[in-house]
């Protein structure tokens, strides 16, 4: 079986250090680089193992279709995280559309003998559409959402062939006996991806529930968290920005409520004043805050 994406990089992280995620801090370069907010892209603090140069900032760019300046901001993102941090920067793109031979891989400009610009690993999804039983196969939760990936593609026109592929997708998530978190979030990647009709979106949450019977569990049908997520995708859908922030706040107020009580008035104002990104995060933190406290922290 041939690995997945970026095995050398997995390779020289040691994983028994805590990694963090820095999305905020991504969303600030972005928005310093001009380039347009970002919805899926990653930033992530690592070790390497044996020590050396320690951290190790971890930049993962999802590109869902052909960009002529892709390379390029690849380059503008790397070096503006390298002068904010300054520390190695590794970034790594994941290539998430259906051109063959579309593959950005380097980015430079040269002036009078000087030359500067960047090298980065590439994952060409579309590769491992020969392979499909061998990721469904595959325990890395990435082999199933290239899995979910390429499904998601492949039944574009046919909503009750995805129908079927989902609900094994959703089954198997619990057959690998993951955490409930993990269970979660990526439940919430796969419902994002392969979006039903009406009655067979209903049929796959009964079956959802029977699943769930069967192994005398409740994780998806009874948190939450997938309020948010369908809120918050139906808002970007629309292209509504007020529309986003408006839902989003709504649906966290309500959630909040039903975790920790009546909220006082200034976790209130805190949220009629919040835009998108600071409900995100809050949103974020709900399922797994013992507290209010915990959900606001360091905001």
């Amino acid at each position: 079986m041939r690995p997945l994406p970026f095995p050398d990089a997995h390779r020289q992280i040691d994983w028994t250090h805590e990694h963090v995620f820095l999305d905020q801090e991504l969303r600030q370069v972005v928005r310093d680089a001009e380039l347009g907010r970002r919805f899926v892209d990653k930033l992530v603090r690592v070790t390497r193992l044996g020590g050396g140069e320690g951290w190790v900032y971890v930049h993962v760019e999802v590109q869902g279709s052909r960009e002529a300046d892709f390379a390029r901001r690849m380059f503008v993102y790397n070096y503006r995280l390298f002068d904010r941090y300054d520390r190695p920067v590794a970034s790594l793109a994941v290539l998430a559309d259906e051109e063959a031979g579309w593959r950005p891989d380097q980015f430079h400009v040269e002036a009078f003998g000087c030359e500067t610009g960047i090298r980065f690993p590439v994952a060409k999804l579309t590769d491992h559409a020969e392979r499909l039983d061998a990721l469904l196969a595959d325990t890395n939760p990435f082999a199933l959402i290239t899995a979910a990936h390429l499904l998601t593609r492949q039944t574009r026109q046919d909503p009750a062939t995805r129908f079927q592929a989902k609900r094994r997708l959703v089954r198997l998530l619990y057959e690998r006996d993951w955490n409930k978190r993990r269970i979660l979030r990526l439940f919430s990647v796969l419902d994002w991806m392969m979006q039903l009709p009406k009655a067979l979106e209903a049929k796959l949450w009964q079956d959802i529930e029977d699943i769930e019977g069967e192994r005398k569990v409740r994780y998806v049908t009874s948190v939450e968290r997938l309020a948010i997520e369908r809120g918050m995708q139906k808002g970007m859908e629309k292209g509504l920005e007020q529309g986003i922030v408006k839902g989003e706040g709504t649906i966290l107020r309500r959630l909040l409520t039903r975790r920790f009580g009546p909220l006082p008035q200034n976790v209130l104002d805190r949220l009629a004043r919040a835009d998108s990104e600071q409900l995100e995060t809050w949103a974020d933190r709900v399922i797994d805050a013992a507290s209010l406290d915990e959900v606001f922290a360091d905001d």
